[in-house]
């Protein structure tokens, strides 16, 4: 990807020299630095809010309320999970949190649920050390197709920059995170049963 990357930039730079817009190839260097800090900030301070967030609401026993809800879907999705794991907590936190299109409140969970799943691993050591368990890579796999009832973030930035109708995106969003997650979940469910053949 860095090779990929690094081609396209020294491609761009050199045709702006070879067609005589060396400035105007300065100038977008210059405006897209400024506005990759300016993203960096933004996504540092959002980032920070719903950590603090997701803290609140492990303090609270919310994150346990909502695991309890959600309980059946982790039993079929991480069957091999333990009941009294931390790790479904965190999952719950997640998905919930990726079905309304709260990416950002998504991701620390996330983060939490592999550090618990890595931590089980440990403990279990049914895998060599550094490869990834049937449940990491079931959530990785989960988390990646993300179903989204409402995606939030896809509204504000379709209204941050002038869409008409920035919900339009909501039916649309739906029907292909359904299906990206259904095809998500059979993928886990054949591997999973070709695995405990093996």
């Amino acid at each position: 990807m860095n090779y990929i990357w690094c081609g396209m930039l020294l491609l761009g730079i050199t045709y702006g020299i070879l067609t005589g817009n060396v400035q105007q190839v300065t100038e977008a260097a210059i405006a897209s630095s400024r506005e990759a800090i300016s993203l960096c900030i933004t996504m540092a301070g959002v980032t920070a809010f719903w950590v603090g967030l997701m803290k609140i609401a492990e303090n609270s026993g919310l994150v346990k309320t909502l695991a309890s809800k959600f309980r059946p879907v982790l039993k079929f999705l991480f069957s091999r999970l333990p009941e009294e794991s931390r790790a479904k907590e965190y999952l719950s936190l997640n998905m919930i949190s990726n079905m309304l299109g709260l990416g950002w409140a998504a991701t620390p969970a996330g983060l939490k649920a592999m550090e618990a799943l890595a931590a089980l691993e440990e403990e279990r050591r049914t895998t060599d050390r550094g490869v990834a368990s049937n449940e990491m890579c079931t959530f990785l796999i989960i988390n990646i197709s993300s179903l989204q009832l409402i995606p939030v973030n896809i509204i504000a930035y379709r209204s941050q920059y002038g869409s008409v109708n920035p919900t339009a995106i909501v039916g649309p969003g739906i029907m292909a995170t359904a299906v990206s997650t259904l095809v998500a979940v059979v993928f886990c469910k054949v591997m999973d049963r070709r695995k405990r053949r093996v």
